[in-house]
């Protein structure tokens, strides 16, 4: 049984084990470019929540066990899915038959970035070869150079001696620095908001500029917060009947409800499949068959009896356009009392 396959059918079993634990239950249990166990366990990764994915890396970076590195190359990847790029694998180790850069990762802009995993900065890093793998690239005809550059994900939040070496080489124009934790952060904020204009201010971080004007950066700042307030209040008011409130019922009015989570396990059992958060209200199964907008409200008591209110914002049937299955969910005041309805086609 692969591993995919246990996690359907025994997620709890899995829950609790370590990756490195995870990688022996797959193929030969090592991980090796085209074997088995790599392609089960990058394939396990597109099904596992970002709770786990953050594990697994830190499992990667604290514990030495054989193949960690590859495995934190595997993780980093995901995590560029789960930021909205297109993800190329990279291989494990390079050769005089194959370029050797850990990851590709493509906006829908056209920018690519070239990525490189160490665990640690305590041995210089080479910037001539990642230089090399983007020509090999371009001359491959697989990026434009003019719109290419490197990321290198570090496992350390102490990189100041491989900033000074990027900073002081002809490539500082080209190249960007993250840590794994930084990266993760940036994954945990896609997944708060719902916005695509702030979700594309944040992949631009990532590409590099110069940043002596901050406009861009407050930007980033002050759209993110308006957009967790303005859901917070969407999901809190709704209430546009005129009536007589104690402060106390105010209080209670205005607390934003969190339930999304429960309502995706319900729908993951109705449509039988795995959802991946890819934003605040926005889920899809790991190879996008399936998309999902699950939006929830609290009860709100008015005079004729209970109601609900929901947001529905314009984007939401554009993000589902790509999926060839599409629902909405509303969840009523609690995952108890879940509606699931299919968004059909301008031809169906």
């Amino acid at each position: 049984m692969g591993l995919v396959e246990l996690w359907m059918s025994s997620r709890e079993q899995l829950e609790g084990k370590a990756v490195h634990q995870i990688i022996a239950f797959g193929g030969s249990g090592k991980l090796r470019d085209g074997k088995a166990a790599s392609i089960e366990f990058r394939e396990f990764l597109g099904h596992i929540s970002s709770d786990l994915l953050q594990q697994y890396a830190e499992n990667c970076l604290t514990d030495s066990f054989r193949d960690s590195g590859l495995a934190l190359q595997d993780i980093v990847n995901q995590v560029g899915r789960r930021l909205g790029f297109e993800v190329a694998d990279g291989r494990y180790r390079g050769g005089s038959k194959y370029i050797g850069n850990d990851g590709l990762w493509t906006l829908s802009s056209g920018h690519s970035i070239i990525i490189e995993v160490k665990t640690t900065d305590a041995y210089r890093i080479d910037l001539n070869t990642i230089a090399g793998y983007r020509k090999a690239l371009v001359k491959q005809g697989d990026i434009a150079e003019e719109k290419s550059s490197a990321l290198i994900v570090v496992g350390r939040h102490d990189t100041g001696d491989l900033e000074a070496q990027i900073r002081g080489s002809r490539y500082a124009w080209d190249i960007r620095l993250i840590s794994v934790d930084a990266l993760m952060r940036l994954m945990r904020l896609k997944e708060a908001l719902d916005d695509p204009e702030t979700m594309e201010r944040i992949h631009a971080l990532l590409i590099p500029r110069e940043f002596t004007k901050l406009d861009e950066i407050v930007d980033i700042v002050f759209s993110t917060a308006e957009e967790v307030q303005q859901d917070d209040d969407d999901e809190a008011s709704g209430d546009d009947e005129p009536h007589v409130e104690t402060k106390e019922k105010k209080k209670k009015k205005f607390t934003p409800v969190r339930f999304h989570s429960a309502c995706v396990e319900r729908i993951e059992k109705q449509l039988s499949c795995t959802l991946i958060k890819r934003s605040r209200s926005y889920y899809s199964s790991p190879k996008d068959e399936i998309g999902v907008i699950c939006s929830v409200s609290k009860e709100h008591e008015r005079a004729h009896g209970t109601s609900y209110w929901f947001a529905f914002h314009p984007y939401y049937p554009e993000r589902l356009e790509k999926h060839g299955q599409k629902f909405i969910a509303w969840g009523c005041g609690s995952e108890k009392q879940l509606i699931l309805m299919p968004l059909l086609s301008d031809n169906q």
